[in-house]
C-alpha cells in the first residue's frame, strides 16, 4: 500500500478555497483508493503539527478518523470527548494551536473508495454549532469534490467512473443544484414527491454518495450536470 502526501498543487488550492468560502481555519482530507490500494492525504495545518502528527502515528489513534470510518453521518468532534484517545490527541493538537472544535465528513465512492474531510475553526462551541449547521450542505459537497479529484488521479479509477444516470435523474439533480426543494421539483416536473425521492435515491446509489449534497457535487465534478 502506498501513501501519498499531496502538496503544492490543485488539492492545496482547493483546500484553501474551502476554508475561505466556508470561513474555516484548517481543513484536512484523507482517503483510500481501493482500485490501486493507495492512500492519499492533504492538509493545510501548520507544518510543525503535520510533522508531529505523522512522526507519532497519531492517525492510528485519532478518534475523529476512527469514528468517521464507521459512520455515514458527519462526526462532530465535541461528541467524542468520552473516547479514551480524545484527550491524548487533542491535548497535543492544542499545543500547536489547533482547536478541538470541528467536524469530519465521511465520503464513499462507487468502487469502495472512501475518504473524509475534517475542518476546524477557532471559536466557541455554541458559535461553531450554528456555523456548522449553516455550512453543512456546502461542506458535504466540498468533501465529495475533493475526494473525487483525488480518486480520479488514478487512470484505472478514472476509466471506471462512468455512472449511467437517466435523463430524468440528471434533470432532478440539476434542479437540486439550482436550489430547488423536493416539493419544488415535484411541481416543476409534474410528478409525485415520492417519484422524486425514488430518483434521488437512485442517483445517490449510482454515484456512491452518502447524501444528496454529495451526489450533486459528484455529478458536477463528472460534468453530468452543471453548476449554477
Amino acid at each position: 500500500m502506498s501513501v501519498t502526501a499531496e502538496s503544492g498543487g490543485q488539492l492545496d488550492r482547493l483546500l484553501m478555497q474551502i476554508c475561505n468560502r466556508l470561513e474555516i481555519d484548517y481543513a484536512a482530507y484523507a482517503g483510500i483508493n481501493t482500485i490501486d490500494n493507495s492512500m492519499h492525504a492533504v492538509a493545510n495545518y501548520p507544518d510543525r503539527w503535520k510533522q508531529h502528527y505523522q512522526s507519532h502515528d497519531l492517525h492510528q489513534k485519532d478518534p475523529t478518523l476512527r469514528h468517521a470510518a464507521r459512520s455515514q453521518a458527519p462526526v462532530h468532534w465535541g461528541r467524542l470527548q468520552d473516547d479514551p484517545m480524545y484527550r491524548h490527541v487533542f491535548s497535543r493538537a492544542h499545543d500547536f494551536g489547533i482547536p478541538d472544535i470541528g467536524v469530519t465528513i465521511p465520503v464513499r465512492g462507487p468502487f469502495g473508495d472512501r475518504g473524509m474531510l475534517s475542518v476546524t475553526r477557532r471559536m466557541t462551541q455554541d458559535a461553531w454549532d450554528r456555523h456548522a449547521q449553516q455550512i453543512m450542505p456546502r461542506l458535504q459537497q466540498a468533501a465529495a469534490l475533493i475526494h473525487d479529484q483525488v480518486m480520479q488521479q488514478g487512470v484505472l479509477m478514472h476509466a471506471l467512473r462512468a455512472p449511467a444516470l437517466s435523463a430524468r435523474e440528471k434533470e432532478i439533480l440539476q434542479w437540486i443544484a439550482a436550489g430547488k426543494s423536493q416539493g419544488d421539483i415535484s411541481d416543476i416536473l409534474m410528478i409525485s414527491a415520492r417519484t422524486v425521492e425514488v430518483h434521488m435515491r437512485s442517483c445517490r446509489n449510482k454515484l456512491g454518495a452518502l447524501t444528496t449534497a454529495q451526489a450533486v457535487a459528484r455529478a458536477i465534478g463528472m460534468r453530468l450536470i452543471y453548476p449554477i
